[in-house]
């Protein structure tokens, strides 16, 4: 079960770095994963400061810190560059 819990925790991190604030509910449904995996996955994310909680109309959003955006967005930069993606397109 630990592996699992893990293993979405990784899943979470980057669906909010892809996708921004998400309702808690539709991150779930979003993972494919069951509510209880999910909510133990944000747990475990909450408590190394990975991720920021909202509460609107009674609805909780996530979304990761400023720290971990800027990490995410690191690794697919770098992940862009080995591939030879920058996005840059040569205009010659």
């Amino acid at each position: 079960m630990k592996e699992k819990v893990i293993e979405t925790a990784g899943k979470a991190w980057r669906f909010l770095g892809q996708n921004g604030q998400t309702n808690v509910s539709q991150l779930a449904r979003s993972l494919k994963e069951k509510d209880e995996v999910v909510l133990q996955a944000l747990g475990w994310l909450a408590r190394e400061d990975k991720i920021d909680y909202t509460v609107k109309n009674r609805r909780t959003f996530v979304s990761l810190v400023e720290a971990e955006l800027r990490a995410f967005n690191t690794v697919v930069y770098n992940m862009n560059e080995k591939a030879g993606n920058t996005g840059i397109r040569d205009k010659g």
